[in-house]
C-alpha cells in the first residue's frame, strides 16, 4: 500500500513538473509557430438588407473578412474577423468544408465578426444566397492563408484601456482593449484585438465597416506590412461615447432625412476610430508578455436555463392588439417581434412541453428557435436547418495558445458576464475573451438585464420568437460554464 501511495505521489509531482514545463516553454518562446494572413472584398454588389433594416443603396467603403492562420506543426488554429454583424448561413457550410477539405475541426476555427451593422443580414431569406456566396469565398480565404504560413513566429498579448464608451443596464464600464501581436524576425505582421463596444456607423444607407473599420485602415496605415483584425468582445450592452450636442445635431439631421444624417455621420465614426487606433498602438508600442506556445483547442455546448411560460390566457391579452393571420415574419418586417406570441399560443394549442434549458432548441438560418420535439415546425423550416451542424446555443470555443486561453462565445455577450470570466483568470494568466463567435447574434444578457426587462433580454423572443424568455440565472450558468471549460483546457497543452 505504501509503494502503491508513493507511486501516485511521484506521478503527481510528475504530471505537475510537465504542466509547468511546457507552460515555461510556451512563455520562452520555444514552440516553433508559423503563420499566414489574407484578406478580401465581402461588400454586396446588389442592394441588400442590412442589420440595421435599411435596404443599402451603394458602398461607402468596402467591408472585408480577414483570417490569421497559427500552426504549431500539430495543430492549425483559423481566426477569421468579418466587417459583418454575425455570419448566420456561412457557418455551418464553412464548418464543414473546412474539415473535409484542410481538415480543420470546427473547434479550430474561432469566426469573430466586428459586429458591423452596415453589412448585409443574412437572417433574410433574400439575403440566404449572399451567405452561402460569403462561404465560398472565405474557404478560400484560409486557403490563401495557409498558403502564406512562415515562422518561425512569435506571439506576444497585452492590454489597455480605450475610455470612449460607456455601458447601459445599471452595468459597470469594461473599457479594456486586448491585443494579440504576432511578428516575424520582430516585425509585426499582425494585430488582433478587441474592445467591447456597438460599432458607430458612417452613413444610414450604404455599406461600410463602422468605426473599427476605418481603425483597422488605420493601424495599418501607420504599420505597414501588419494586417490588423478587429473582433468585438463582450459589447452587447456597451455603446460609444456620444456628447451630447452631437446626439442632438445627430438627431435633427436624421429627422431631416437620410442625405443629412450621411453628411454627419462620417466625422464622428472616424474620430473614434482615431481613438481606437491609437489606443491600440500605445498597447503595441508598450510591454507585452510572450504568448508563443503549442496550440489547442476545443468548443463546447453549454445550456442555458430559460424561464416559464407566461400564462395562456396572458397570452390572448397580448394578442388582441397583435395581428393574427400573419404567421411568423422574417426580419425587418415590423410584427417580427409579435412573433413569439403568436409561437407560444402555438405551443399551447399543441400542448408541447416548454423548453427549460436552450439546448432543447434549434435555431433556423431566419433565427426562429424550435423544440427539438416539434417535428410539425422542424420539418416545415428544414430549408434552414442544418442537419450535420445546427445552430444550437450556448457554443464556445477555448483555444489554448502557450500559456493563453482565447474564449470565444456565440451571440451578443452583454459586458458583466466577459468581465467576470477575464477576472477569475486575468491574475493567473493572460486570457483573451471575444463575443459574436459564429452563427447568430442572440443576446446572452446579464442577471440584472432579466430583472429589468431590457432590451437584450427581450431579444430572444421579439427577435428569434422564442416562446420563453431567460431565467435570471442565465449570467452565473455562462459565467461558471465558461470558466469550467478554461479550466478543463489548460492541462491539454
Amino acid at each position: 500500500m505504501k509503494g502503491w501511495i508513493t507511486g501516485i505521489g511521484f506521478l503527481t509531482v510528475s504530471l505537475a513538473v510537465i504542466l509547468a514545463a511546457s507552460v515555461l516553454l510556451a512563455e520562452n518562446g520555444s514552440t516553433a509557430l508559423k503563420a499566414g494572413t489574407a484578406k478580401v472584398v465581402i461588400s454586396n454588389k446588389k442592394p441588400r438588407v442590412m442589420t440595421n433594416g435599411r435596404v443599402s443603396t451603394g458602398v461607402l467603403k468596402d467591408i472585408y473578412a480577414r483570417a490569421l492562420v497559427l500552426n504549431d506543426g500539430d495543430n492549425r488554429l483559423v481566426i477569421i474577423t468579418y466587417d459583418l454583424n454575425c455570419l448566420d448561413v456561412a457557418t455551418p457550410i464553412l464548418r464543414s468544408r473546412l474539415k473535409t477539405e484542410m481538415g480543420i475541426k470546427p473547434e479550430y476555427l474561432i469566426l469573430l465578426a466586428t459586429h458591423n451593422h452596415n453589412g448585409p443580414i443574412q437572417i433574410v431569406p433574400d439575403n440566404f444566397d449572399y451567405g452561402r456566396w460569403l462561404a465560398d469565398t472565405l474557404v478560400e480565404l484560409v486557403r490563401e492563408a495557409v498558403q502564406k504560413e512562415k515562422g518561425p513566429v512569435r506571439l506576444h498579448f497585452g492590454s489597455g484601456d480605450g475610455y470612449f464608451i460607456g455601458a447601459s443596464g445599471n452595468a459597470p464600464v469594461d473599457y479594456e482593449i486586448q491585443v494579440l501581436k504576432v511578428t516575424q524576425e520582430d516585425k509585426p505582421v499582425a494585430l488582433l484585438f478587441n474592445h467591447g463596444v456597438h460599432p458607430l456607423q458612417a452613413s444610414l444607407d450604404k455599406i461600410g465597416p463602422g468605426h473599427p473599420g476605418y481603425a483597422m485602415d488605420e493601424i495599418e496605415a501607420r504599420m505597414p506590412g501588419v494586417q490588423a483584425m478587429y473582433a468585438d468582445a463582450s459589447g452587447g450592452n456597451q455603446f460609444p461615447r456620444v456628447l451630447p450636442e452631437l446626439r442632438k445635431k445627430l438627431g435633427e439631421a436624421r429627422k431631416k432625412g437620410t442625405e443629412y444624417a450621411n453628411q454627419i455621420l462620417p466625422g464622428p465614426t472616424k474620430a473614434l476610430a482615431k481613438e481606437l487606433s491609437d489606443a491600440v498602438l500605445s498597447i503595441v508600442n508598450g510591454p507585452m508578455r510572450e504568448v508563443t506556445g503549442p496550440i489547442s483547442s476545443r468548443m463546447e455546448v453549454l445550456s442555458l436555463p430559460l424561464a416559464p411560460p407566461i400564462s395562456r390566457a396572458e397570452a390572448e391579452k397580448r394578442a388582441e392588439g397583435f395581428p393574427k393571420d400573419v404567421g411568423l415574419v422574417p426580419y425587418p418586417d415590423r410584427n417580427r417581434g409579435t412573433n413569439w406570441v403568436r409561437t407560444l399560443l402555438y405551443w399551447y394549442e399543441k400542448g408541447l412541453p416548454f423548453p427549460t434549458t436552450t439546448t432543447e432548441m434549434i435555431c433556423t438560418d431566419d433565427t426562429y428557435m424550435w423544440a427539438k420535439s416539434d417535428q410539425e415546425m422542424l420539418t416545415k423550416y428544414k430549408y434552414s436547418i442544418h442537419d450535420e451542424l445546427p445552430c444550437v446555443y450556448e457554443e464556445v470555443i477555448v483555444a489554448r495558445i502557450g500559456p493563453m486561453p482565447l474564449v470565444a462565445m456565440q451571440g451578443e455577450i452583454c459586458t458583466p458576464i466577459g468581465m467576470r470570466i477575464k477576472d477569475a483568470f486575468r491574475y493567473e494568466m493572460p486570457i483573451m475573451v471575444f463575443g459574436y463567435m459564429g452563427e447568430h447574434n442572440l443576446y446572452i444578457p446579464t442577471r440584472e438585464l432579466v430583472r429589468l426587462n431590457a432590451y437584450q433580454a427581450k431579444v430572444i423572443q421579439i427577435q428569434y420568437g422564442s416562446p420563453v424568455g431567460w431565467a435570471a440565472e442565465v449570467e452565473d450558468e455562462m459565467v461558471s460554464g465558461v470558466i469550467r471549460l478554461v479550466k478543463s483546457s489548460l492541462g491539454s497543452n
